[in-house]
């Protein structure tokens, strides 16, 4: 078994690396850099902005990842084959495929991006519009002028896409919200700063990250909800503790989660470490650190399927 995972290098500065693609062995655990992200043509500003990978998604052969505002698309042996850009994509998150589209997050927009896998273009948009807890859905084309304004005011983070419509949610979201096709309503309430919320089971599977935890929550009585805590590191083990004052990094910062089986989950947090969850038994299995670097935090994460 073998996971994909991004990462981001909060705070690091022009020159330097800030983020990377690894392929990790669960079994053997050993880590292979595929990318090494250091494109000195980005937005430096704030603790995040345009630096490191993001959202992994696959369709056919192909693994497209995402950066800020570009996509790319690459061979499984990590030959580039296109990437492409939208003047209505910005600090994208995650990203997944459902039929012959693949969808982004546009945080920056407060938007869902449709990009069609057939034509390689970008034909679809929506903005997730919030006043008083009420949505509204404000369908837009990426390709005109007359678009959504760049207000990042519900963080959107994630989506996710099943026959029964998509789900999206964010840091200030208020919860997962549930997109029909015509109507956004509120799916199930969650903390603030949720990454990485899902369908899972009969009730939902998130990063809590404000809490340091994964967690489940069924629709039962909560017999089968979980909350798993990541990682601890003790300062001497971690570098950078300058960047671990609360607004450029810190540890613990629960992002990136993918579903291995029924019972068994993957999800990352930093210093970028991806660590396997039991359910059942409401334990953490393994961890495998990538980096001791406070400010490296994952950010996508997927079950590798080739």
């Amino acid at each position: 078994m073998k996971l994909i995972t991004t990462s981001v290098v909060r705070g690091s500065q022009q020159g330097e690396s800030h983020g990377g693609l690894y392929l990790i062995d669960l079994q053997t655990e050993q880590i292979d850099q595929l990318l090494d992200w250091n494109t000195g043509n980005i937005d430096w500003t704030g603790r995040g902005a345009d630096r490191g990978l993001r959202g992994i998604a696959f369709h056919n052969e192909r693994v497209y990842v995402a950066a800020s505002d570009e996509l790319f698309a690459y061979s499984k042996n990590f030959k580039l084959l296109g990437s492409w850009r939208n003047p209505y994509l910005k600090h994208c998150h995650e990203i997944t495929v459902f039929g012959h589209t693949l969808f982004l997050t546009s945080t920056g927009f407060d938007s869902i991006l449709g990009f069609n896998l057939n034509t390689e273009a970008f034909d679809w948009g929506m903005q997730a519009q919030e006043n008083q807890y009420r949505f509204r859905a404000a369908r837009f084309d990426p390709n005109s002028d007359d678009g959504p304004l760049m207000l990042n005011r519900m963080h959107i983070n994630n989506v996710h896409c099943t026959n029964g419509g998509m789900y999206i949610s964010g840091r200030r979201t208020g919860g997962m919200l549930h997109y029909n096709g015509k109507t956004i309503t509120m799916a199930v309430t969650l903390p603030d700063g949720t990454h990485n919320a899902q369908p899972f089971r009969d009730g939902v599977l998130f990063n809590d990250s404000e809490a340091n935890v994964v967690r489940y929550t069924g629709r039962g009585e909560g017999n089968e909800d979980r909350a798993i805590e990541v990682p601890t590191l003790k300062d001497e083990e971690m570098t950078h503790l300058w960047a671990n004052d609360g607004k450029v990094a810190r540890p613990r910062f629960a992002r990136g989660l993918c579903q291995i089986t029924e019972s068994i989950v993957a999800g990352g947090s930093s210093p970028s470490t991806v660590s396997v969850y039991d359910l059942k038994d409401n334990k953490r299995m393994v961890d495998v650190s990538i980096s001791r670097d406070v400010r490296n935090a994952i950010h996508g994460l997927e079950v590798w399927p080739f």
